[in-house]
């Protein structure tokens, strides 16, 4: 997963440790893994499935650590990690800047269409496409956790009116609307996820929370695809409930050449690249680094 192959080698060199970077478009295969992984003492997992079977395969072999690089831990078995003994963590409130940024720019982009007003002058055409104002308007934003925060102080920054949807929050600042999920979404034109993807939020949008939505609503996903059921959102966008969408991550990924989305203009469609800055990806790097080592010098 580590970018920045320049950076972290030669720092794994002095180290006198030999680095495996394999190839990849966006993750690698369980079955590629079960191969990989047994020859290496540490692994610095992406968001490739670190299933049980890797893990298994891995301590046959000569794997004593991982570290998963970033916050997101959905696909990572640490139930299996425990019971091999094989000591995994992650490297949190690395990108939420980073990801917050790309949130508010998809926001802008969704709102005055920048993207189809590119797309048409690109083809020939000097479009004047009308959009809508940000002030005043509402956005829910899904997930308070450090992407969250950062979104909402960006909202915040536009004159937006914010919502905060988080189970695991109880208060915030009184100048903040925390509610109790899916309550006053209806009030919503803008929704931001920006949450983990855990067994109880899996496909949280859906069918039933698209007919509860304000008519014309645009949705910004910064955090997992399968927190969106797409075979719903396909009818949402096509009944003209959903306004449009950008997306920055998928059921599938990458993203299937047949995709229906393709078909919508005014959707932006990203590739899972909301945290990927020179900066922040080199700071992760070496927090990763740094936790995997402690693990094997252990």
């Amino acid at each position: 997963m580590l970018g920045n192959k320049e950076q972290f080698i030669p720092i794994l060199k002095s180290m006198g440790y030999e680095s495996v970077c394999p190839e990849f478009e966006q993750t690698l295969t369980e079955e590629e893994l079960i191969k990989l992984v047994p020859e290496c003492e540490g692994w610095i997992i992406g968001d490739d499935p670190a299933t049980r079977k890797v893990f298994q395969a891995g301590v046959s072999g000569k794997l004593k650590a991982a570290v998963k690089w970033g916050i997101g831990v959905d696909n990572v078995d640490f139930d299996a990690c425990k019971e091999f003994g094989i000591p995994v963590t992650n490297t949190p409130g690395m990108f939420g800047n980073e990801v917050a940024d790309v949130a508010l720019g998809y926001l802008i982009s969704l709102s005055r269409r920048l993207n189809l007003i590119d797309r048409d002058v690109r083809s020939g055409d000097w479009p004047k496409h009308q959009g809508i104002s940000l002030k005043g308007k509402t956005v829910g934003v899904i997930g308070y956790g450090d992407i969250g925060k950062q979104t909402v102080l960006r909202c915040e920054a536009f004159g937006l009116k914010v919502i905060i949807y988080d189970p695991e929050i109880r208060k915030v600042n009184k100048k903040r609307h925390l509610s109790k999920w899916p309550s006053n979404i209806d009030k919503c034109d803008f929704l931001i996820l920006t949450c983990s993807l855990n067994s109880k939020n899996f496909h949280m949008i859906n069918e039933e929370i698209f007919l509860k939505c304000k008519t014309g609503v645009r949705i910004i996903n910064v955090a997992r695809g399968q927190l969106i059921c797409e075979d719903d959102l396909n009818e949402a966008l096509s009944s003209g409930k959903v306004h449009s969408v950008a997306l920055d991550v998928f059921e599938q990924e990458p993203i299937p050449k047949n995709s229906f989305l393709f078909q919508y203009p005014e959707c932006i469609l990203g590739s899972h690249n909301s945290s990927n800055t020179k900066e922040a990806v080199e700071k992760t790097n070496i927090k990763a680094i740094n936790l995997l080592l402690k693990f094997l010098e252990n």
